[in-house]
C-alpha cells in the first residue's frame, strides 16, 4: 500500500542482505518514458496495470534482488503467482492513520488525487488488505526507525525460508535468499 514504506524499508533490507534493490515503479516509468501520474492521465489505470504486470514479470527474471512493487501490483493474480514462483512476498502492513500521514507528504499518487484523501485511502485499505494478507510474510510498518522493521523482516525470513539440508542449523538467510527474490 502506498505509504507503507516499501521503498525506504526495501533499500535498507537489500543493503543488509547484500542484494540489489529494485523499485518497480521506477522501472515502469523508465519503460514508459514518463511518470506514473502521466501514464494514468494519458492512458488510464488499466493500461498502467498491464504495463506494471509485464515489467514486474521481467524484473522477477533478473536474479536475486529485493523488489518493491507498487501498492496495486499484488492485486494481480498473475503477479502474485510469479512472485510465489521465484521468491518470498512481504507485506508491510500499516494502519490507516500511519498511511495517511505518510501519503499526505507527496502529491504524486494518482489514486488519491482530488478531495477526501482519507476516504479514498480507507477504500483502498478495505479493498486490498484481504489480498495483501496472502503474502508469505507480514510485518507491521509503523512509526519506528526503518531498521527496526528490517530487523523484523529478517527474523520472519529466517522463520519462513528453508534451511540448508546439509546443515539443519544454518540460517535460512545465508542460503535461502541467495537464490530467492524478495518482493516488498
Amino acid at each position: 500500500m502506498m505509504g507503507a514504506g516499501k521503498s525506504s524499508v526495501g533499500r535498507r533490507l537489500a543493503a543488509r542482505l547484500g542484494l540489489p534493490f529494485v523499485d518497480a515503479d521506477t522501472e515502469i516509468e523508465a519503460a514508459a518514458g514518463c511518470s506514473i501520474p502521466e501514464i494514468f492521465a494519458l492512458h488510464g489505470e488499466e493500461h498502467f496495470r498491464d504495463g506494471e504486470r509485464k515489467v514486474i514479470a521481467r524484473l522477477l527474471d533478473g536474479g536475486p534482488q529485493v523488489l518493491a512493487t507498487g501498492g496495486g501490483a499484488w492485486m494481480n493474480e498473475t503477479t502474485r503467482e510469479n512472485v510465489a514462483r521465484v521468491g518470498v512476498s512481504i507485506w508491510l502492513n500499516a494502519d490507516l492513520d500511519v498511511l495517511l500521514r505518510r501519503v499526505r507528504r507527496r502529491d504524486d499518487r494518482p489514486l488519491l488525487s482530488g478531495d477526501d484523501i482519507e476516504a479514498k485511502l480507507r477504500h483502498l485499505v478495505d479493498l486490498r488488505y484481504p489480498t495483501y494478507s496472502m503474502a508469505d510474510v507480514t510485518v507491521h510498518s509503523r512509526d519506528v526507525p526503518h531498521d527496526v522493521v528490517v530487523d523484523e523482516i529478517l527474523i520472519a525470513l529466517d522463520d519462513c525460508l528453508p534451511r540448508d539440508e546439509a546443515d539443519p542449523g544454518a540460517s535460512g538467510r545465508s542460503g535461502g535468499l541467495s537464490t530467492e527474490r524478495t518482493s516488498t
